[in-house]
């Protein structure tokens, strides 16, 4: 269950993040609507994958996820843009996951 958990987060990241990063860039950096269009896709998808959390409780899901976002943020950041993370990015990415550890996998 842990496993399904954290790719359905790994998943849910790369739509919300890929879907913010192309409307960001049709707009910001006016690669037009097609790029645009393309993020609302990868968004809305992303409104899906939570669904599929093995955990029904959506504010703890929606909650840890929240920590996911940051430190995944952060790594598209790398990958995509060579943004360079300083200590306290990193940091703040572990204490984050450390979160999403005990909201979603601390015994019940």
């Amino acid at each position: 269950m842990v496993v399904k958990s954290a790719l359905l987060f790994v998943l849910a990241a790369i739509l919300e993040i890929g879907g913010a990063w192309l409307v960001w860039q049709g707009v910001r950096e006016h690669r037009g609507l097609t790029w645009v269009g393309a993020g609302v896709i990868a968004l809305g998808a992303y409104g899906f994958v939570a669904a599929f959390q093995p955990d029904a409780h959506f504010g703890r899901v929606l909650a840890a996820y929240g920590g996911v976002f940051v430190a995944g943020s952060l790594l598209w950041g790398v990958v995509a843009d060579g943004f360079r993370p300083d200590r306290w990015d990193i940091t703040g990415a572990a204490v984050c996951l450390a979160g999403v550890g005990l909201i979603m996998y601390a015994p019940r």
